[in-house]
């Protein structure tokens, strides 16, 4: 039998209600591959280590930019004000152009996209990448890292239950 099978007594819908009840900040994971900048909506960004200073993402294996982040080897992650839901949502489709129209510098240290209007950013280099189920975690060295002045009066954007939380909660369908 499979172990899965017998492991897991719920479907993926009830997985995926029950952890959306976790509230979580958003970030933008970006890089430069090709000389153009990629980048992808995350809500899975964490910090992993003091000593030595690391942090971690989870990318779906079906992601087209994951792959195009690992291969630059470098990754810039912004951390996203409350007033950012409409440019995470833009970095949340596949397809389009989502640097279009987004005000970003490279970072110092990678030269990865930092995203005008954050409340912070780290800037990294790929440490490791470990397959994980339908996903993969990249763990990321930081190399620097930085607070805008104006950030500390801002409030972040946060992922809860499909939607976001801010100044104007924007429900997302399970929160409806």
């Amino acid at each position: 039998m499979n172990s899965t099978a017998t492991a897991l007594r719920f479907d993926r819908s009830r997985f995926r209600d029950v952890l959306s009840r976790f509230c979580t900040g958003v970030t933008i994971v970006s890089a430069v591959h090709d000389g153009r900048p990629v980048g992808f909506a995350c809500q899975s960004f964490a910090s992993l280590s003091l000593d030595p200073p690391l942090v971690s993402y989870a990318v779906a294996e079906t992601s087209t930019t994951g792959p195009r982040i690992e291969q630059a080897g470098a990754f810039c992650a912004t951390v996203l004000g409350a007033d950012q839901g409409d440019l995470c949502r833009g970095f949340g489709r596949s397809g389009a152009d989502k640097f279009a129209g987004v005000a970003w510098s490279p970072a110092d240290g990678t030269g990865s996209p930092r995203i005008a209007g954050g409340l912070a950013w780290v800037d990294c280099r790929v440490e490791t990448v470990i397959p994980a189920g339908d996903h993969r975690i990249v763990v990321g060295r930081v190399v620097d890292l930085h607070t805008p002045e104006n950030a500390e009066d801002a409030g972040p954007l946060l992922y809860y239950r499909g939607g976001f939380l801010g100044p104007h909660t924007v429900p997302g369908p399970a929160a409806a």
